[in-house]
């Protein structure tokens, strides 16, 4: 909602405006490591951010497709090119459009866009009116790179920013400081009752990429020998990830020349995790101390811990403890639904723009 923009996507309504009853909204979280939906006809899906087009002519006889989405396409990634298309929460090579890379990207980022409403299950006579979260700080060109991407798809659109979204979805829109941790940036928004300026919102690029990067180089120094890939990493980050006591050991088996040998990682996995709290916790510092000094305090006992990163053990804790030793107090709730957060709250914005609006933007 923080920003807007509109695509003439694959039908208009004739006549003017559509009625409620034919048009489907989506809320979209489209994310660096997942993307999610909600939709107002009840369905909620998520899938892997991958995309995947078989290399050649012996792949597509064994794929007997042209394109795979999601966790197939990562199963799968040996017998395809396979796009991953958003990187630190942003279109790949989005700077640079005329590049093949970015056109790639695109298509691909078109592709994903286009599956993940097909998941939503639109009746054949309805318009699809999207409403799709992007990080708090997105560039200029990044924001016309995903509404390129979703014109396709969708025969409206806009742009919130994501963990507005959140805020928005729980009805919190005043006091509250929104911590809405992905794959590739970690986004943070102060709410007072208004639309979020630049100036209330600030984007991390210390997120869960980040915390597999640091996983990944602290195996390989402890664990000599052992092969893996970043996307084994990330399985294991997200069976064992936790901040504080660990509720069990982290037991991994790698190969070591060919051969499976057990690992024990706990503590590796600990300081892996441990890298998101002190920019976090920097970044709510810069939020609350610049706010009017008379709210402040609420700011700091109404923080909202999102996203897929949130599902870390302890991490609310975690970020508490560092907010009393570095701002004199805080209270940290995790939500309920991290995994949808962003979506349904995508969804409550669509649903909450007058028809008329979405009139103006197609």
């Amino acid at each position: 909602m923080s920003d807007k923009t509109s695509t003439s996507g694959k039908q208009k309504a004739s006549g003017g405006k559509a009625s409620e009853k034919g048009v489907l909204y989506v809320g979209v979280d489209l994310g660096t490591s997942r993307t999610a939906i909600s939709a107002s006809n009840g369905v909620r899906e998520s899938m892997d951010s991958a995309v995947g087009y078989p290399k050649d002519v012996v792949s597509h006889k064994l794929l007997k497709k042209d394109v795979l989405y999601g966790r197939e396409a990562l199963d799968k990634r040996l017998s395809l090119k396979l796009f991953k298309p958003l990187e630190n929460g942003i279109l790949k090579h989005c700077k640079d459009p005329s590049s093949k890379d970015a056109k790639d990207n695109v298509k691909a980022a078109k592709d994903l866009i286009a599956h993940a409403v097909k998941m939503a299950n639109a009746r054949s006579d309805e318009l699809v009116y999207a409403v799709i979260g992007v990080p708090a700080q997105a560039s200029i060109n990044n924001k016309e790179a995903i509404v390129e991407a979703a014109r396709a798809a969708v025969d409206s659109v806009m742009l919130c920013s994501e963990p507005f979204a959140v805020g928005y979805g729980l009805d919190m829109l005043d006091d509250v400081l929104v911590i809405d941790i992905g794959a590739g940036t970690t986004d943070l928004c102060r709410m007072h009752g208004t639309m979020p300026e630049d100036s209330d919102q600030i984007t991390l690029n210390v997120a869960g990429d980040a915390v597999d990067q640091e996983l990944s180089k602290l195996i390989g120094e402890s664990c000599p020998g052992a092969q893996f890939t970043i996307q084994m990493i990330k399985e294991l980050k997200e069976r064992y990830a936790f901040l504080g006591s660990a509720l069990e050991s982290a037991e991994v088996v790698l190969p070591v020349a060919g051969k499976p040998t057990e690992f024990e990682v706990t503590q590796q996995v600990h300081d892996a995790c441990a890298i998101l709290v002190d920019p976090i916790v920097e970044g709510l510092n810069k939020l609350v101390s610049s706010f009017d000094p008379e709210f402040q305090h609420k700011l700091r006992n109404r923080v909202l811990l999102a996203g897929g990163g949130s599902q870390i053990k302890g991490l609310d804790t975690a970020i508490e403890e560092a907010m009393n030793r570095d701002l004199g107090g805080g209270k940290v709730i995790r939500i309920e639904e991290p995994l949808y957060g962003g979506a349904n709250g995508a969804l409550k914005i669509a649903h909450d723009m007058p028809e008329e609006y979405w009139d103006k933007l197609k």
